[in-house]
């Protein structure tokens, strides 16, 4: 618990600090990779999600940029926080991927029943050897690993390689405009680098404040899949100021950290499925108000989602053929009329850059089926 007397940060003040370390109050003119390096990564289950989250918030931000640091291998797609597929640079690839070895390890244990007998060191070895020949699909992993160990279930063979290995989908896969299925190689082969040691758990939570915080322990365990930080943070607390919530909750934060006035003005925002600033804490009132939990996505199917006045508002969806592009939005309560033609507004400049056909179009709607 939280020092009594402790400022206390309302939950508009966290929104609005939270906005501005995530460059969602405005577009700035931040290089793409900086970007990429500030936010710690970017979610990326899917594709396109990434260049959706780089659009939201960087000033004149071309798709092609993004694509340009993936073909040059200066930012790589691979499974990182949380046991989920991230965008990082090149550094970061390397060096947050063992820190969050404890979690992968928590995967691999829930695939254990169909890995008796199996040597996962030697697994590795070998998974390690197959993918640096050449890059393999995970299909291609299982069938080659099922030879060593035909009694073994194919899918925990290659779900073991994966939680061992730091692998990285290999270009085009998550190129803007361009397809490929999900081939994987070692991130130390596929950016010609030695195994680096793990980030710093100290420096890392910095890292998180810078981009995330004011936050809790248990907000940036939840963001990294780690846990047992709190002893981290007390040997940081000498460095950081602290806060309550208005729930009693102890947050912590870096001195110099911008926190702006509750009342700072907050522009729509589209954010794709899976964006961080939904997932990156414990508690996420800050950003999804109490009566719209859940609304955002099923079980592992998430929505695009709106931030009107820097709350979720509503639900998105974009839908494209050669002549048209058609945002649908889906109102979560009454959104007012001024606030409707300010969501019209983002929705039509995001198209003209983020979609390549010549009509555009923004229609409101009381039910869409966002599972397609």
């Amino acid at each position: 618990m939280a020092a009594r007397n402790a400022p206390v940060l309302s939950t508009r003040a966290l929104n609005r600090a939270t906005l501005e370390r995530q460059l969602l109050l405005r577009r700035t003119p931040v290089p793409v990779k900086d970007t990429v390096a500030h936010l710690i990564g970017l979610q990326a289950q899917n594709t396109r999600p990434p260049y959706f989250q780089l659009y939201s918030r960087l000033e004149g931000f071309d798709p092609a940029e993004l694509s340009a640091l993936m073909e040059s291998r200066e930012v790589v797609r691979i499974v990182s926080l949380r046991s989920t597929i991230h965008t990082h640079t090149a550094d970061d690839a390397l060096t947050l991927r063992p820190l969050v070895q404890q979690a992968r390890e928590r995967e691999l244990n829930m695939f254990r029943g169909g890995l008796t007998g199996v040597d996962l060191d030697r697994l590795a070895s070998l998974a390690r050897e197959l993918v640096e020949e050449r890059p393999r699909t995970m299909k291609e992993l299982r069938e080659e690993l099922l030879v060593h160990w035909p009694d073994a279930d194919p899918r925990a063979l290659a779900v073991a390689a994966r939680c061992r290995l730091p692998l990285v989908q290999v270009t085009p896969r998550g190129v803007w405009g361009r397809s490929g299925q999900v081939a994987l190689t070692t991130a130390e082969h596929w950016l010609d680098t030695p195994s680096q040691p793990a980030a710093s758990p100290d420096a890392t939570v910095l890292r998180y404040l810078g981009a995330f915080g004011p936050a809790s322990v248990k907000d940036m365990q939840m963001w990294a899949g780690l846990t047992r930080m709190r002893e981290v943070f007390d040997r940081l607390r000498p460095r950081l100021v602290t806060f309550r919530d208005e729930n009693g909750v102890e947050l912590f934060d870096l001195p110099d950290a911008p926190r702006p006035d509750a009342d700072t003005p907050a522009p729509p925002r589209f954010l794709p499925e899976f964006d961080n600033v939904l997932l990156g804490h414990a508690d996420r009132t800050r950003v999804i108000p109490p009566a719209y939990k859940g609304r955002n996505g099923v079980g592992n199917q998430a929505y695009g989602t709106v931030l009107a006045d820097g709350f979720l508002a509503a639900l998105w969806r974009l839908d494209e053929t050669e002549e048209t592009a058609t945002v649908t939005v889906q109102a979560l309560g009454d959104l007012g009329l001024a606030t409707r033609e300010e969501i019209t507004q983002e929705a039509v400049d995001m198209q003209k850059v983020m979609s390549t056909a010549p009509a555009h179009d923004v229609r409101f709607a009381t039910f869409v089926d966002f599972g397609d």
